[in-house]
């Protein structure tokens, strides 16, 4: 396994979180993915505080979906012959020292967004590292004894809970477990339908003690503060042991691959092909995300970005059209692909990182999955099928094909999605599901169906929808008209100039009744919706700023000044805006809490990270010579990066001093809109 010093250059800075201060290891988390949708995650010092906390989180075609299979690893080193020592403050005398893992953790650091534990235990420093081959369901936990003589003896416990990653701690074990062991390879396994699991030790005299452990009364700290079931049993087959010195590391492998696919390339090799995959994304992406902070972001980009194991049909269907399937999970640890995150992200995770094959492949992903004139709105984790109660998705489709072919300058792509996308425009005029159509009298869009949630404002706690917004939603009609002028400018292009010439009076239509009905003067601003259940609404929100931040902007630009500078004013914070002003009745600024609470909280003030890109947008085209300002507005972010998932951007966060991260620790949105911000703020 190479030294640090054969695999780092200067290009991406080391992400370190230094000391024992336990508190601090168990609130920052890691996270590694595998292209798949899969992953392995944890909390710095190793305790599982999530239910998504594991080692190998597989990704496996649909009813399966994503499951759990290894959840823990116990670690303990053995010294012998070490001198007196203080172990977290305390004196330990000498001779043979044994010492559990967090005990001796002295750092943790990202390196390349892979992570790194450095370990001190006496006069031996040991360094762990964890990979898992690009799309492969394969873990490999490596140790390297980087100082000292050894040996140090390792003792290696992993635990085991088979469920869906998404299951609550508490679901009953598949029982019973049944281990099989031939020449160092065990394989775990139950009688339910979920994949074996297969471990491999290496290192010097490795051996395995079966003992058949099963810890009860596991807390998931996490789980339990957010209102879930907070307790759970893991089983463990036995207990490894293996010894460590400066020339023969120790790798321990989990996967629910073939034995074939998950051996055929040894860990030091899987490291190196990984560290070099990583190296060629930086060096594609534009300038400003090769070094630094951009650097991060776009190793952190490439955590979304991923051939959709779960959905066969998808896979099948792309290689017969000589494609490769992609998508784009819109968080971790527990969302799927959503098609709003998806068309919002485009941009920031493909095209700003230079992967406009990915970005291509997407496209044609979702525009195979509309229906009705929508494209779905996610895609459940153990189905083929998409779910459409979404108004906002298939309209931003329009701006990603436009961001995609800005980029690429390929409007090839046009010949299979013009149809797609004129039968979008075509539903919405005529009207399709869920209350979404056109009011002929202004051509305002409205949307809205009892009892569902179909902008991104879309909490749902049973059966209250916390902000139904039904009615003309100030952003859809915003992307409404972004949509047709689009759709005008493609259609004219490709010879069709009576179409064009038809959809530009829509447009026109559109763009005179939102500047008469969507003005409030009290508030400075826009209207949040008009015409909805109670009149229209005036809540001081972040969907107005869309008006302006949209390639084709509907609002009259004599307003812009005005409409920036109130979201600056009430809704910007050094982590995105707030999603409604402070004063409002029904303002919250604690995102915290049993689902409820947080439903309640999660558009009532709550801040989005993702939300700082259309304000850019809109603060750009309003004052282009103030570039080196907005760029300012980005510096939470930098430092937000050692905070939450440690590389990653959070979800939400809290909506006042500190601004407490919270949600979904590492977020699609949040990442692609930072990171395309950053490039296009650059000197």
């Amino acid at each position: 396994m190479p030294p640090p010093q054969e695999i780092l250059d200067e290009s991406v800075p080391l992400r370190r979180i230094e000391g024992r201060d336990l508190k601090r290891l168990i609130d920052r988390e890691w996270l590694v993915t595998n292209g798949l949708g899969g992953y392995a995650s944890g909390t710095l010092a190793g305790a599982a505080t999530r239910r998504y906390h594991g080692l190998l989180i597989a990704a496996h075609a649909a009813p399966l979906g994503r499951v759990m299979m290894f959840n823990h690893l116990a670690e303990q080193f053995r010294v012998p012959g070490a001198p007196d020592v203080s172990i977290g403050g305390v004196e330990r005398p000498g001779g043979t020292l044994e010492v559990q893992g967090v005990d001796a953790l002295a750092e943790f650091r990202l390196e390349y967004g892979l992570p790194v534990w450095r370990y001190e235990v006496g006069e031996c420093t040991i360094e762990k590292r964890i990979v898992m081959p690009h799309r492969r369901n394969t873990v490999h936990v490596c140790y390297r004894l980087v100082k000292g003589e050894g040996p140090v003896r390792l003792k290696l416990r992993p635990s085991v809970h088979f469920r869906g990653h998404d299951e609550a701690v508490s679901t009953k074990s598949p029982d019973p477990y049944q281990l099989t062991a031939v020449d160092r390879r065990y394989e775990l396994s139950s009688t339910s339908a979920y994949p074996a699991l297969r471990l491999w030790i290496e290192g010097e005299e490795p051996s395995f003690a079966l003992d058949g452990l099963q810890s009860p009364d596991i807390l998931y700290r996490i789980e339990e503060t957010r209102g879930y079931e907070g307790v759970g049993v893991l089983w463990s087959p036995g207990l490894f042991r293996v010894r460590l010195r400066p020339d023969q590391p120790v790798v321990l492998t989990g996967s629910t691959e073939t034995w074939e696919r998950a051996l055929a390339l040894p860990a030091d090799e899987a490291l190196a092909a990984e560290l070099e995959r990583r190296r060629r994304l930086i060096s594609l992406a534009a300038p400003p995300a090769r070094t630094g902070f951009g650097a991060e972001l776009t190793l952190a980009a490439d955590q979304f970005v991923i051939t959709p194991a779960t959905r066969a049909a998808d896979m099948a269907r792309a290689i017969a059209a000589g494609d490769d399937a992609r998508t784009l999970i819109a968080g971790y640890h527990w969302f799927t692909d959503w098609g709003r995150d998806t068309m919002l992200s485009l941009e920031g995770l493909t095209l700003t990182t230079g992967r406009p094959n990915d970005a291509r492949n997407i496209l044609k992903t979702f525009a195979a999955h509309t229906r009705d004139g929508l494209i779905p709105n996610y895609f459940p984790d153990k189905s083929n099928l998409g779910v459409y109660h979404t108004a906002d998705a298939s309209l931003l489709f329009f701006q990603a094909v436009h961001r995609y072919i800005e980029h690429t300058r390929d409007d090839s792509i046009l010949h299979s999605l013009l149809p797609v996308l004129s039968e979008i425009v075509a539903k919405h005029i005529d009207g399709t599901r869920f209350g979404i159509g056109v009011d002929s009298r202004d051509g305002l869009l409205r949307q809205g169906a009892e009892g569902f949630q179909l902008t991104w404002m879309d909490a749902k706690c049973g059966d209250w929808v916390v902000t139904p917004r039904r009615g003309k939603a100030v952003e859809i009609n915003a992307y409404w008209y972004n949509a047709l002028r689009l759709l005008q400018g493609w259609t004219r292009a490709w010879g069709d100039a009576e179409a064009a010439d038809r959809l530009g009076g829509l447009a026109d239509h559109c763009r005179e009744s939102f500047n008469r009905r969507f003005w409030c003067e009290a508030e400075r601003g826009l209207y949040d919706v008009v015409d909805g259940e109670h009149g229209d609404d005036a809540a001081c929100r972040p969907n107005q700023i869309f008006a302006i931040a949209m390639t084709q902007p509907v609002l009259d630009e004599a307003r812009w000044k005005r409409v920036v500078e109130t979201c600056r004013e009430r809704l910007l914070t050094p982590v995105g805006l707030r999603s409604l002003a402070p004063g409002h009745p029904e303002y919250k600024v604690r995102y915290f809490g049993d689902l409820r609470a947080r439903d309640a909280a999660y558009h009532q003030g709550t801040v989005w990270a993702w939300l700082i890109g259309p304000f850019l947008d809109a603060f750009n085209k309003t004052f282009p010579d103030r570039r080196e300002e907005a760029r300012r507005f980005l510096k939470g972010f930098c430092e937000h990066l050692s905070e939450a998932c440690v590389g990653s951007i959070s979800e939400v966060f809290d909506a006042e001093s500190p601004y407490e991260a919270r949600g979904c620790v590492a977020q699609a949105w949040s990442v692609a809109e930072v990171l395309r911000c950053w490039v296009q703020t650059a000197e």
